[in-house]
C-alpha cells in the first residue's frame, strides 16, 4: 500500500537556535555508560525526513543514528545505547506502537513520536503505551529542539554503574548482557534481566511489588500480580540450570536478593 504524500516533517529550519546543552547519564538498558553527548536515533521510513532530523538535531550539539525501519532501531537501541529515541509510527515492516511496545520491555529511554497521524486516538494511546511526548507533522524546529532539551533535562545524572556483578553463585556482566549461575550460562528475556538486576542492585533489601514495576516494567499501573508471576518465571529459569536463585518471598512486604554467604 503506498503512502500517501507528506508534507516535510519540520516546518522550517531555523540556524540561529542555542546548541543544547550535553548529558551525563541517564535510563537505559543495564550496562549503560555516561557521555558527554546526547544520542539520539531517529526511526523513520521517509528518507528525506528522516535526512532532515538527522541534520536539524546534529546542528544542536546532539550525536544522531537513524534507522529506516523496526529492525534496524532495535539493532541500534542494543548496539549504540541512545539516550532517546524519536520515533514514527508508520514503519514498513512492525507498526510503530509494536515496536514502541517491544522498547518499553527492553528499556526506559525516552521516546518522542513524531507521525503524521492527526487523530486524539492515536496521540492518547501510545502515551499511554509508555511514549513521553508527541508531536504531530509538521513540526517546527524551535518546538522540537525544546521538546528534546526537555525530555533530555528531566532524566537525572547519574554515576557510573559497575559492568560487572560477582557474588559467588551469580555473575551479570552488564554490558555483553550475560548471565552465569554457577558457572553454567543461563538465557534470561529482557524482562527478567530487568528484574534480576533491580533485585541484585538492591541486594538484602525488600521490594515491594510497586517498587519492582517501577524499576523493572517503568509502569506503577501493571498489575501487581503479574510481578509474583515474573519472579516465578525467573526461579524457574535458574532451575532449569540446577541452581537455586536466593529470591526470597517476604509474605506481605515483596522480594528480596539475598547473596550467599561468602567464607
Amino acid at each position: 500500500m503506498t503512502r500517501p504524500a507528506q508534507a516535510s516533517p519540520i516546518g522550517q529550519e531555523h540556524s540561529a537556535l542555542t546548541p543544547l546543552p550535553p548529558r551525563v547519564g541517564g535510563r537505559s538498558l543495564p550496562g549503560h555508560q555516561p557521555r558527554r553527548e546526547a544520542r539520539v536515533l531517529v526511526v523513520e521510513d521517509d528518507e528525506s525526513a528522516r535526512t532532515l532530523l538527522r541534520r536539524v538535531l546534529q546542528r544542536h550539539g546532539l550525536e544522531v543514528i537513524d534507522a529506516p525501519d523496526a529492525a534496524g532501531a532495535l539493532r541500534h537501541l542494543f548496539e549504540a545505547r541512545p539516550d532517546l529515541v524519536v520515533l514514527d509510527l508508520q514503519l514498513p515492516d512492525l507498526a510503530g506502537q509494536t515496536l514502541l511496545t517491544r522498547i518499553r520491555e527492553l528499556t526506559d529511554v525516552p521516546v518522542m513520536i513524531v507521525t503524521a497521524e492527526s487523530d486524539e486516538e492515536s496521540c492518547v494511546s501510545t502515551l499511554r503505551a509508555g511514549a513521553d511526548d508527541f508531536m504531530r507533522k509538521p513540526v517546527g524546529v524551535q518546538e522540537l529542539l525544546a521538546r528534546v532539551e526537555a525530555l533530555l533535562r528531566r532524566i537525572p545524572a547519574t554515576e557510573e554503574q559497575p559492568q560487572r556483578y560477582s557474588d559467588g553463585l551469580l555473575e551479570i556482566d552488564f554490558a555483553s548482557l550475560e548471565v552465569h549461575a554457577d558457572g553454567q550460562p543461563v538465557e534470561l528475556t529482557p524482562l527478567q534481566l530487568r528484574l534480576l538486576t533491580a533485585l541484585v542492585h538492591h541486594r538484602g533489601q525488600v521490594l515491594a511489588p510497586e517498587q519492582l514495576l517501577k524499576l523493572a516494567w517503568d509502569d506503577e499501573l501493571v498489575p501487581r500480580e503479574r510481578v509474583k508471576l515474573y519472579v516465578g518465571y525467573l526461579r524457574r529459569r535458574f532451575r532449569d540450570q540446577g541452581v537455586e536463585l536466593p529470591v526470597e518471598t517476604v509474605r506481605g512486604f515483596g522480594y528480596r536478593y539475598r547473596p550467599p554467604a561468602t567464607s
